[in-house]
């Protein structure tokens, strides 16, 4: 590998979610503004989504190649966890090395490959053609310590070597972190099982990584910038990677209703309830869906709700209709200008690790419903340790009611939330990212003098 004057390509593999894709581009813009090529590799059904680009500019700065997914369909429907995992495993590794192996490693030929960690088939396949490999984890640093804990918690008792939690036992203090918050238990016995597979073949395959660059909080970077042990590479805090570049739009796979910003502007400040659960599990059935609906209409407040077209058949009869004056139902909405927008006064959220920080760089409020994965522990950070948002208990009018009213009345929360922001977005913070990145993209580089002698 040589880098040169030329800019260097780099292969980016995300996992083919909207949590995963939008961190990725984000890093892609970051790359190239370093002076790399960069080409974001995607299945066909996400391809379709976001090629091509929104604007010209994006396409000047990203390439966008697709690989076959095996689905063979054409519609817009997302994949579950265990179908992307299949085509990930079976299908998908051939068509990456062939696209790999095409390109040629010279002058301007290609530097690296970035993979997701959930995307470890790619780790693979960079392996075996020859090509350096970083790994990105798009999520809190907390999380991934979770993961690579697993040998540890195996042998200590705390789970089986199957994963499942033999007792409820405390994991960490300051936030309270216990067994039943590990990202893989979601679903029923076998479903936990073969997704905590899943995460031991993650872990096993990142092993042969030398670096890994985490979307973290500076805060976190003391403990960060170390290599945990042996068999694991080496974290680079470079996050939060939140603000779209001024090259790019921050993307979406889903069609934006545009109109629910205009009807913002018509609310009083602070006053909204926006309510979004994100857009790769389905955060409730029917029964929940009704009694959220009952419970925002009862609260009386303006609200604007993300809720898909296959989940507004679980709303109550005449719901949109009594609504209409008081409240916006679309069926996805440009979550950064929503949340920018000062009629917003709260956000019941999934906590996803990108809202969450979107969430904190607009300065809002959170009503926490974690639903799968690691937004059980964001929502533990999110209302244990940061203090800037409250979990709710349920969807019933009372549980509701109370939340908003703890949300909205607490002015120390407001306070707490502004520091919060002032060390997640500062300047100082930026440099730390930047200086992380610099100094990641130095080691690469003598690396490359170190195997051209």
């Amino acid at each position: 590998m040589k880098l040169c004057a030329r800019r260097p390509k780099v292969i980016l593999i995300p996992y083919p979610a909207q949590g995963h894709v939008t961190p990725m581009l984000k890093l892609a813009s970051t790359l190239h503004s370093h002076g790399f090529d960069p080409v974001l590799v995607t299945p066909e059904f996400i391809h379709r989504r976001i090629s091509p680009p929104v604007d010209r500019k994006t396409a000047e700065v990203i390439t966008y190649v697709p690989i076959p997914d095996g689905s063979g369909a054409s519609d817009g429907t997302s994949r579950d966890f265990f179908s992307v995992e299949k085509a990930m495993e079976d299908i998908m590794p051939v068509h990456l090395e062939r696209l790999v192996s095409g390109l040629d490693v010279s002058d301007d030929g290609m530097a690296l490959m970035v993979v997701d960690l959930l995307a470890s088939y790619a780790i693979e396949v960079g392996n075996r053609c020859r090509v350096p490999t970083v790994g990105f984890w798009p999520a809190m640093l907390a999380t991934y310590k979770l993961v690579t804990a697993i040998p540890e918690l195996v042998r200590e008792g705390h789970i089986s070597d199957c994963g499942l939690p033999q007792k409820k036992s405390e994991l960490r203090q300051k936030p309270t972190l216990t067994t039943h918050d590990l990202p893989w238990l979601i679903g029923p016995v076998n479903a936990r099982q073969a997704r905590f597979k899943f995460w031991t073949r993650t872990l096993h395959r990142s092993a042969s990584l030398r670096w890994l660059l985490v979307n973290s909080f500076p805060e976190e970077e003391d403990e960060a910038l170390i290599q945990c042990s042996i068999d694991h590479p080496m974290i680079i805090p470079i996050g939060p990677l939140t603000s779209p570049s001024p090259v790019t739009k921050n993307p979406s796979l889903w069609e934006e209703d545009d109109t629910c910003l205009t009807w913002l502007k018509n609310q009083e400040p602070n006053s909204v309830i926006y309510v979004s659960f994100g857009s790769w599990v389905s955060p409730m059935g029917r029964d929940q869906i009704a009694n959220l609906a009952i419970s925002l209409e009862s609260t009386g407040r303006p609200f604007l709700w993300v809720l898909g077209p296959s989940w507004c058949e679980g709303l109550p009869h005449g719901f949109l209709e009594r609504v209409r004056s008081k409240g916006r139902v679309v069926s996805w909405a440009p979550q950064v200008e929503v949340l920018q927008d000062g009629a917003v006064g709260c956000y019941l959220t999934h906590c996803g690790w990108n809202s969450t920080v979107e969430a904190v760089q607009c300065g809002r409020r959170m009503l926490c419903w974690p639903v799968a994965g690691d937004q059980f522990v964001n929502c533990k950070y999110i209302v244990e340790s940061w203090r800037v948002g409250v979990r709710l208990g349920g969807f019933r009018e009372r549980e509701v009611e109370d939340g908003v009213r703890q949300v909205m009345d607490d002015g120390e929360m407001g306070v707490r939330l502004a520091e919060l922001k002032e060390r997640m977005m500062t300047s100082k913070a930026s440099s730390k990212a930047a200086a992380n990145m610099a100094g990641f993209l130095e080691d690469l580089r003598r690396m490359a003098e170190d195997d051209s002698l």
